[in-house]
């Protein structure tokens, strides 16, 4: 079901023309599936929840292993899905949503939070920004971010692009205030 995987390393070095020490880091691990519902209207989309599982593992450890951490070190989350145009938005949600999250939680050590998503249709080429949050706790204003993904020659028609994006930090230099990773209690997935 998989045609490809691709795997993306973004490091953050300057903001606003200052040094990040350290630098910032995201990873996305991306894989281009085949839509096995492409061809048939069902209400019942198991095939791809299951999908959804097993990518929830591989993607989220890739990620974590592009970064070269420990997965306990990872400290924000997220994850997208693009469906090619004879897919449904409700294909991408069968993959994200029901069974994605609790494999990916295992790979990054953990995560009380939600893990942040979007969903879109597209074609070749499309770009989805990948929401980003701590991982467990939602308030960490520090850690609202995205990382944009695209794959050159997916969606297929018949495809779905899926991302999990993993990082060690924060953006380059917050300062917006909030609640800080030194006061999660880590308790509710909110503080």
């Amino acid at each position: 079901m998989i045609r490809k995987l691709l795997t993306v390393v973004e490091d953050t070095l300057q903001e606003a023309n200052q040094v990040v020490r350290p630098p910032t880091r995201k990873a996305a691990a991306i894989a281009v599936i085949w839509n096995p519902y492409v061809d048939r209207q069902s209400d019942d989309l198991s095939e791809l929840v299951e999908i959804g599982e097993q990518l929830g593992a591989l993607l989220g450890e890739r990620a974590v292993a592009a970064l070269g951490i420990a997965p306990g070190d990872v400290q924000s989350y997220g994850k997208a899905a693009i469906v090619g145009a004879d897919g449904e938005l409700e294909h991408a949600a069968a993959v994200l949503h029901p069974k994605l999250g609790a494999p990916l939680r295992r790979a990054v050590g953990g995560g009380a939070a939600l893990v942040p998503s979007a969903k879109k249709r597209g074609g070749l080429g499309a770009a989805i920004d990948v929401p980003l949050g701590h991982k467990d706790a939602a308030f960490v204003r520090s850690h609202f971010d995205a990382m944009e993904i695209r794959v050159p020659d997916a969606p297929r028609r018949d495809e779905i692009v899926v991302a999990v994006v993993v990082t060690d930090s924060g953006r380059p230099l917050p300062r917006i205030g909030g609640l800080t990773v030194a006061q999660i209690e880590g308790k509710d997935g909110l503080r």
